[in-house]
């Protein structure tokens, strides 16, 4: 078993999209990324911007790398329709580590 891989994402969504956004990512984008093995964390929007925010995992037998590219290149995400990926202006996406000591 490798380590677990956390991810922070920060997605600029198309302005007045939002509310499509996170409707189509929970119902689509989360629900898929959970039967692949990922653990959502957490997801967030900030509140008078056009900012969605999430914190993705995966702690398995594969490495990041290979998990996603199961993940993008499966017939699943390919299908899923509407595809809430249109609704991204711009994304951020970078790998945390633990801060806090025992």
């Amino acid at each position: 078993m490798v380590p677990t891989v956390t991810q922070l994402r920060i997605y600029r969504i198309k302005r007045g999209k939002m509310n499509a956004w996170v409707r189509e990512w929970n119902d689509g984008v989360r629900l898929l990324r959970q039967r692949f093995g990922y653990t959502i964390e957490g997801a967030w929007v900030v509140p008078g911007e056009n900012t969605f925010v999430w914190i993705v995992s995966y702690n398995g037998v594969q490495p990041w790398e290979a998990k996603e590219a199961e993940y993008y290149g499966s017939a699943e995400r390919a299908n899923l329709q509407p595809d809430p990926a249109r609704l991204i202006e711009r994304q951020e996406t970078m790998f945390l580590a633990p801060a806090l000591s025992e």
